[in-house]
């Protein structure tokens, strides 16, 4: 085969990979989630939690097959399943197995037994983790092991970006990140007189980045119309910023979307607009 023969091969195998990317917002999530995955394990030092990671993955799955199985029997919604699977992965930590396989369960049946007109009222993965922790005592959120380093960071940052040009939800990302880092600026640098190097510290968290670009902008979940979904946004950083400063809940976010999620299908009557749903190949 010719040189120009196996360049022209290789491009087309890009562009069909970049055309399956494409086809489908949840594609382009599960490579970057798999990418931060794989980075704590083999940087971060996660690989202590790697049997925990391989039930997580394993009973999500299960749980979501079986919902399938016993609904629409649409196998292609494994995709969700996956998500659901490293996001736990990214945000979840546990005592135990049991707690993983319990935070597992109640993340898939979030989406099949709590829905209000046929959509999800709770991010089922934020539910899930809340849930465990609340019935478990053996559950947390580890907002620390991320580390520092700016450069996963930035990473994290343009890779929520491509997501969310795919699947329209910058406005949400944006409410939140702007309630919530605006009244801790306004707090911290302008009330308080902190230097700015605290202020940009406790914004350069992992777990905060995936929140905003990966669990609060969930189009499944967040209102369907772009004011509701910007009032809303802008609540949950609201409240995560109260829970911060007043509580030092400092998983706040999380805490703050538990919160104001049975407050969406409020919204989406206050502000009506076709619900999101995914390409055919959902």
């Amino acid at each position: 085969m010719t040189t120009f023969a196996l360049k022209l091969e290789k491009t087309n195998f890009l562009t069909r990979i970049w055309d399956f990317l494409k086809n489908d917002g949840r594609h382009f999530q599960i490579l970057f989630q798999t990418v931060f995955v794989l980075f704590g394990i083999y940087t971060l030092g996660w690989m202590e939690y790697i049997n925990h990671y391989f039930f997580i993955f394993f009973f999500t799955l299960l749980f979501q097959a079986i919902a399938i199985y016993l609904t629409d029997k649409n196998f292609t919604r494994l995709k969700s399943g996956f998500i659901s699977s490293l996001s736990l992965c990214l945000m979840f930590k546990a005592g135990g197995i049991s707690a993983v396989i319990i935070c597992a369960f109640f993340t898939i049946a979030s989406k099949y037994l709590i829905k209000f007109k046929g959509k999800h009222i709770f991010n089922p993965t934020n539910f899930g983790i809340i849930a465990t922790i609340f019935i478990t005592q053996n559950a947390w959120i580890s907002p620390g092991q991320w580390g520092s380093s700016m450069l996963f960071l930035i990473l994290i940052t343009i890779a929520g970006f491509s997501v969310l040009f795919n699947v329209g939800r910058l406005d949400t990302a944006i409410s939140f990140l702007v309630a919530y880092s605006g009244l801790h600026f306004i707090r911290q640098v302008v009330y308080m007189g902190w230097e700015m190097d605290f202020f940009l510290h406790h914004l350069s968290s992992g777990t905060l980045l995936i929140f905003t670009f990966f669990m609060i902008t969930d189009p499944v979940t967040s209102p369907n119309h772009k004011v509701g979904r910007i009032i809303w946004a802008s609540a949950v950083g609201i409240l995560a910023f109260i829970m911060t400063a007043w509580f030092e809940v400092y998983t706040a976010p999380l805490w703050a979307l538990f919160i104001i999620s049975p407050f969406t299908p409020l919204i989406d009557k206050l502000f009506k607009a076709k619900k999101f749903t995914w390409k055919p190949t959902h």
